[in-house]
């Protein structure tokens, strides 16, 4: 099961400082009072020690509670790292929001449809397609990574937004090694 568009809140991003109610660099609690305000339950995990830093990384899972068991996958995880806030968005491409960047739907796609627009927007603007660590193209500018998840017989699109600060270079370097391995 794929939730359509019009059945999933609509957010906006902003590379490196805001996706839907979260800005990067926030903390754990205002994450969490910002999602709930939405309609969202959250589920909080300490993940220990972040690389070896002595630094503290949580994942904050965030639900729409629905009356439908297929439903209770998390739509967004969130991961923040003691005294630097909020690092990293996942959101699930079957159950979670639609995010827009440049008029470009992101969630929940299939591979193939937002590679292509990717490249004609790469195209109109005149900018270069990058390939991100896991192989994926995304437009220059863009800074997110895109992975693909089973739905049934399908296979949709989740995004990884980051901004690893001053703390790590890049979305590999920032993000726990679980959110690769997303399905």
């Amino acid at each position: 099961m794929v939730l359509g568009d019009s059945e999933r809140d609509q957010w906006r991003y902003v590379p490196s400082q805001v996706i839907g109610p979260l800005d990067f660099g926030m903390s754990r609690e205002d994450a969490v009072a910002a999602m709930v305000g939405q309609g969202f339950t959250a589920e909080q995990h300490n993940m220990g020690g972040w690389q070896s830093t002595g630094r503290t990384q949580w994942r904050v899972e965030f639900s729409k509670p629905q009356p439908q068991a297929w439903r209770s996958r998390p739509a967004v995880k969130c991961y923040f790292v003691e005294e630097v806030g909020l690092t990293c968005v996942l959101v699930d491409g079957r159950f979670g929001p639609q995010v827009t960047h440049e008029g470009i739907r992101l969630i929940g796609r299939i591979p193939s449809e937002l590679l292509g627009e990717m490249e004609s927007y790469a195209d109109r603007h005149d900018v270069g397609l990058r390939s991100t660590g896991g192989g994926e193209l995304i437009v220059d500018g863009f800074e997110i990574d895109l992975g693909a998840q089973r739905a049934g017989d399908a296979v949709v699109t989740w995004a990884l937004f980051c901004n690893p600060g001053e703390i790590a270079y890049t979305s590999w370097d920032v993000a726990p090694a679980e959110v690769w391995h997303h399905w």
